[in-house]
């Protein structure tokens, strides 16, 4: 770690680059005017070498996607960069934008030239009042400077960016539902195919990248595809944002080579869990993806190891629990969020999702019944790979993990009659119902005769 340079986190140091004057003396949009010298074909030739791969969750090589791309369908081209960052403990897309917004425009720009757009969009999540005044102030300085607008660099290419902000619903994360949004619907996914590459935004092809994609691609217009590949793994290649909260000492963003070990990134960048208690589970990629415990430690952070060790990467995001976490509570509190963010398109996800937080509530509150387990084990396979988009996966992801490797936990939870963390028997120990988790009680008792 010690010999890693920092890539798109770099200029984080330099709190003067959300303005587009220091930006461009640190050597920013000089792969835009590189790239404006060579033909589409050859930056979308340099992605594809680089073996960029989408940091939105997915993975999918960013090169490859842009060379789904049709030319000449009569229709226009669009590029929508997704910046609805509302997957659970990640926030490493926020403090790109809020701390080097350039980059990202410039990212936006080398895309939509590569793929022939000339009108990007950039979804921005409602809640993100703040970042959303940084993207409009940089956006307008862009112009201002020549590189948006018509004729930039002194090119025939012209460019428009749009920025849109939504409404705040998780939803919208998943690319269809944000096409959707982005055309004054309500957010709710498409049936795949056709793929946005073909037929996306007004039914026009269009690419969708995150914000972290798009922001590593000026540096690999600027230093060459080899030397991206050069770092990370061969599979994954490239650095990555790892976004570390919960029970340690220093949450943050940091940034390290792919195929850095979990070990590494919780232990040394984060500075370990917090007061020296044990690392009890964490999640390598956010909420949506399944929890793996202190044994997995040394699972290196790349899409391959972390498959391989039965979770997935997804966004980074590493939330940490420690010896003091209830894991019933936990996938209780994450099923509750899914149910809540669900669309209701589906019946799979829109009815499985709020019975499982029913009956994870009374299993939490020492109410559950033997035959909960089983009941919750099939609840996960009758949502799983059966909706629309990954929204009902995901939610399964925290509830099959836990069963998992927290199975004792749960049994104690129903032969106690209690916590065996906590110590917290039937109800909340303050009593109150009147909260949410009084509120999770009170609807326990009411579920206890779940149709089988």
């Amino acid at each position: 770690m010690s010999e890693f340079e920092p890539i798109i986190t770099a200029r984080w140091n330099e709190p003067d680059t959300v303005w587009a004057d220091r930006y461009v003396e640190l050597g920013g949009y000089r792969a835009l005017r590189t790239a404006l010298g060579m033909s589409p074909a050859a930056v979308i030739e340099t992605v594809k070498t680089s073996g960029l791969r989408g940091r939105g969750g997915a993975g999918f090589p960013t090169g490859v996607k842009w060379s789904f791309v049709p030319q000449d369908t009569g229709k226009p081209t669009y590029v929508v960069c997704n910046f609805d960052e509302s997957e659970p403990g990640t926030f490493n897309n926020r403090e790109l934008v809020e701390r080097d917004p350039h980059q990202l425009l410039e990212g936006i720009a080398l895309a939509s030239y590569a793929v022939g757009c000339h009108t990007a969009f950039l979804y921005c999540r409602g809640e993100f009042l703040w970042p959303g005044m940084i993207l409009e102030r940089a956006i307008a300085e862009a112009y201002e400077g020549g590189h948006l607008g018509r004729g930039i660099a002194g090119s025939d290419f012209d460019l428009d960016i749009v920025l849109h902000r939504g409404a705040g619903a998780y939803i919208c994360g998943e690319e269809t539902a944000l096409l959707e949004s982005l055309e004054g619907f309500r957010g709710q996914p498409r049936l795949r195919p056709p793929f946005p590459a073909v037929e996306g935004l007004y039914a026009s092809p269009t690419v969708i990248n995150n914000v972290e994609t798009l922001c590593n691609v000026p540096h690999i217009i600027d230093r060459g595809g080899e030397w991206f590949a050069g770092i990370g793994t061969e599979k994954s290649p490239g650095s990555k944002i790892f976004s570390v909260s919960g029970k340690v000492e220093r949450p943050g963003n940091y940034e390290a080579p792919m195929g850095t070990p979990a070990r590494v990134v919780i232990e040394e960048l984060a500075g370990g869990t917090r007061d020296g208690r044990r690392l009890k589970a964490w999640t390598p990629g956010g909420s949506s993806t399944p929890f793996l415990t202190a044994e997995h430690l040394d699972v290196g952070l790349d899409f391959e190891s972390v498959q391989a060790a039965g979770s997935l990467l997804g966004t980074g995001a590493l939330m940490v629990l420690d010896e003091t976490d209830c894991m019933v509570e936990a996938a209780r509190r994450l099923m509750q969020f899914y149910a809540h963010e669900s669309c209701g398109k589906c019946t799979t996800c829109r009815e499985g999702t709020w019975w499982a937080t029913r009956v994870l509530g009374r299993i939490e509150h020492g109410l559950g019944e033997e035959r909960d387990l089983p009941l919750m084990e099939d609840v996960g396979k009758n949502i799983l790979f059966k909706a629309f988009c990954a929204l009902a996966d995901g939610a399964v992801s925290p509830l099959e993990s836990t069963l998992k490797f927290f199975r004792a936990e749960y049994e104690a939870h129903i032969t106690e009659g209690r916590c065996p963390v906590t110590g917290v028997g039937p109800g909340r120990a303050d009593g109150d119902a009147s909260g949410p988790d009084g509120a999770v009680a009170e609807a326990a008792v009411g579920a206890r005769e779940v149709p089988a």
